[in-house]
């Protein structure tokens, strides 16, 4: 995610912690979707290609955590953070598990 996003979001009180904070950044796709499962994070994306991984392992039942895809050429930095902290503070990453959602909400 751009990083005025994840900016916007810690000033609003939002929980990021972001791949390349984590260390994780070079991991493989799959590898980082598994990670942000044993962190119990929900894994936030505009890279098409990872919501499409994420949507077959939800067809094959593999867990993970959930993840919320928005594409960067349709939606603003502000409806990306308002997005976004509506869902940090209307719901519980539990509540996400082996979920794929679209943004806009």
């Amino acid at each position: 995610m751009p990083g005025p996003i994840t900016e916007q979001l810690r000033r609003r009180g939002v929980d990021v912690l972001t791949a390349a904070e984590d260390g994780s950044a070079r991991l493989p796709d799959d590898e980082l979707l598994e990670r942000a499962r044993t962190l119990g994070r929900l894994l936030v994306t505009m890279d098409i290609r990872f919501r499409a991984m994420a949507e077959d392992w939800q067809r094959t039942g593999r867990p993970f955590a959930g993840l919320v895809f928005g594409h960067g050429r349709r939606m603003s930095i502000g409806d990306f953070v308002v997005q976004l902290e509506l869902i940090a503070m209307a719901s519980d990453v539990a509540d996400w598990t082996d979920i794929v959602e679209r943004l806009p909400l």
